[in-house]
């Protein structure tokens, strides 16, 4: 009988042993070394800020990452080029995740990916609540939400709108909202020009040469900070600290609340046991008070879902973008 739970013993420590050597993550449970976070886009934007703050700064601070964590910047078709990567090339790689938002909900419920859809991946945690914003440059003549509307019903060709989104992703849409909250029948016939990333796009308002931004708290406080842009209103519900005294677009008569959730997938081929770990990864982030001073400080309120309950949110999130985007006349 000895023998025999001797053997038992033996058998099971080295089917561990075999697991452990199979799965990289699992290797160092508390730091696993090598990792990267892949942002679908540019420097300078959301999926930008997501990858280098709370995961390639934080992640190794807390000691959930050995010897750090690489950020890659993968622009292209609104995020599509990066989903595309990690589902083809990198389906089983335990060291990666991947910066998400709302907007990339909205693209997979309006078919930007082709094919791909939210089952192609999995769905890791979020950790904050981006809200929308509609900013000018510091010597527009837009001084009020109210004069930018009125521009856009008189002459919409004059008043160039720019976002980080393709043409009916997250940040056109938040501006068709209040176009359509202002009364603008013809959605069409706002002057949007996407960009691959923010940062891209808010330099169009500050040279100038467009006549609003849309897109989220997070990506203008630099340029806020140095006072080269405005802020006409901000998409939520409450003020936002960092915004100071800026008034939401409900406060201004248009009930328009937009907020882009940060979060992160990972390749849908990693194992259950380096999921489980990518998700108390991101989830201890989200509890520390570290994150707490640097979300405050980047304008991003309170928001966290994890594991099988944010794959649960996601989901309706597709479902519900796709129903407003055939609303809205983008898709059929």
């Amino acid at each position: 009988m000895i023998m025999k739970k001797l053997l038992v013993s033996f058998l099971f420590i080295f089917c561990l042993i075999g697991f452990v050597g199979i799965n990289p993550v699992l290797s160092d449970q508390k730091k696993p070394s090598g990792c990267e976070c892949l942002a679908p886009a540019g420097a300078g934007g959301g999926w930008d800020f997501t990858c280098r703050v709370p995961a390639a700064q934080l992640m190794p601070k807390l000691g959930l990452v050995d010897g750090g964590m690489k950020v890659v910047n993968m622009s292209g078709s609104g995020g599509g080029k990066a989903f595309s990567h990690v589902v083809t090339t990198r389906n089983n790689d335990e060291k990666l995740i991947v910066a998400a938002s709302a907007a990339t909900a909205t693209r997979l419920a309006q078919k930007v990916y082709g094919d791909f859809k939210a089952d192609d991946v999995r769905w890791v945690g979020a950790l904050g609540m981006d809200y929308g914003v509609i900013v000018v440059g510091k010597n527009s003549p837009y001084k009020t939400l109210d004069d930018l509307i009125a521009q856009l019903k008189k002459n919409p060709r004059k008043a160039p709108i720019v976002g980080a989104s393709s043409v009916g992703g997250w940040d056109h849409l938040k501006m068709l909202l209040v176009a359509k909250e202002a009364g603008i029948k013809n959605l069409r016939s706002i002057n949007y020009i996407p960009f691959d990333n923010g940062g891209k796009a808010l330099l169009e308002v500050v040279s100038g040469r467009a006549a609003a931004f849309t897109g989220d708290t997070s990506e203008i406080i630099g340029q806020l900070e140095a006072g080269e842009v405005r802020v006409l209103a901000v998409l939520s519900d409450n003020h936002i600290p960092v915004l100071g005294d800026t008034k939401t677009a409900k406060e201004q008569g248009y009930n328009v609340v937009g907020g882009n959730w940060r979060a992160f997938y990972a390749p849908a081929g990693i194992s259950d046991a380096a999921y489980d770990y990518w998700v108390m990864a991101v989830k201890t982030v989200a509890g520390s008070p570290e994150w707490t001073e640097l979300r405050e400080k980047n304008g991003l309120a309170e928001f966290t879902s994890f594991g099988k309950d944010f794959d649960i949110f996601v989901r309706k999130q597709i479902e519900n973008v796709a129903n407003l985007s055939k609303e809205l006349n983008i898709i059929k």
